[in-house]
């Protein structure tokens, strides 16, 4: 880990103050308060884990207030959400009209924007930074869930947590090719709890969210098979065809388009990838669920502009693993985190 910002240089008093100006500088606009009037110390870490930029926050007693979107500076906009993994303190957390509260052992998913964050004693959290687009695949909209609390005690989130915290441990020891799995791995952990989370509370409003939640997870592991269609989807989720079509239709799709569309991002993240250079395209794209190539380079010549094997081509002269990564919802297509400076971490 890389120290970027702490009070141990600051020499005064008061370090709060200060240390709230380093926060501006280098990261968002937030305003702060403090909590008693017992020495402050803060310490701000950064690492990468799995392809994913992470943070480590220990910190005094304080209160955070961060209002509009902290993209600016940060490095990062409305296409990523932290993960907030706490392992020492309790922290109040308000965002999108939602409070909650994060005790040691709790996860909670964040948007990077507007906050208030109270932290009431000692913390020591870790954040990680992801596509929302891989939460939003499966849960809906992040706004009905971010400041949500996934207790510690239950069984789900002890397993999350083993899961990151050995991966945060071993992380230099992984290849990019492993590590690029285990994270990808480790946010179907989070989408897992989060979905068990939604489903006992079962209020109305969610009821529909919660059905599309399920059939988008059937697509994702059915992908392959070319008979999945709506009447099969339906019958998976146990609903007649028009209402899964109406809960679709809220959320702004069609499950054909649905279906398809994850067919050829699946298959434009193999064409992507180096480590399937030696996959037939025909063979990818039976893999894929098409049923047969000249279908499959037809749809995806009307997707990407380009002919699938095009698309190999160019992805190659780029750095394939990375492309592979961004059309997974991984990484932002255009470098690794690791190159994309030190304003690239979880914001406290």
């Amino acid at each position: 880990m890389r120290t970027v910002l702490s009070t141990d240089a600051i020499r005064s008093s008061d370090k709060f103050g200060p240390w709230c100006d380093l926060l501006r500088a280098t990261y968002c606009p937030v305003e702060g308060s403090r909590h008693g009037d017992m020495p402050f110390e803060a310490r701000l870490e950064v690492f990468e884990v799995c392809t994913m930029p992470a943070s480590r926050l220990t910190q005094s007693p304080a209160q955070y207030e961060i209002c509009g979107p902290a993209a600016r500076r940060s490095g990062f906009d409305d296409d990523f959400l932290s993960l907030g993994f706490r392992t020492r303190g309790v922290a109040h957390t308000l965002q999108n009209g939602r409070s909650s509260i994060q005790k040691p052992g709790d996860i909670v998913i964040r948007e990077l924007r507007s906050i208030t964050l109270s932290i009431g004693e000692d913390i020591d959290e870790y954040n990680v930074i992801v596509p929302r687009r891989r939460i939003e695949n499966f849960l809906g909209n992040a706004r009905i869930y971010t400041s949500l609390t996934l207790e510690a005690a239950e069984a789900s989130t002890t397993l999350t947590n083993s899961f990151f915290a050995e991966l945060i441990r071993i992380r230099d020891r992984l290849c990019p090719d492993t590590a690029a799995r285990m994270g990808s791995i480790g946010i179907d952990l989070i989408v897992a709890s989060m979905a068990e989370r939604l489903a006992r509370e079962v209020p109305k409003p969610l009821h529909g969210t919660l059905v599309v939640q399920r059939a988008k997870a059937y697509i994702e592991s059915h992908l392959g098979d070319p008979t999945l269609d709506p009447d099969q989807l339906a019958a998976a989720m146990g609903v007649s065809l028009r209402r899964l079509q109406e809960l679709f239709k809220e959320q702004g799709r069609h499950i054909s388009g649905w279906i398809w569309e994850r067919r050829l991002d699946t298959a434009a993240g193999h064409l992507a990838d180096r480590r399937s250079g030696h996959v037939q395209i025909a063979d990818l794209a039976y893999g894929c669920g098409f049923s047969s190539q000249p279908h499959f380079s037809r749809r995806f010549k009307d997707r990407f502009g380009v002919t699938p094997r095009d698309y190999r081509e160019r992805a190659k002269s780029r750095g394939g693993n990375q492309r592979a990564a961004a059309v997974n919802g991984l990484l932002p297509y255009g470098g690794p985190a690791s190159e994309t400076g030190q304003g690239q971490v979880a914001r406290p």
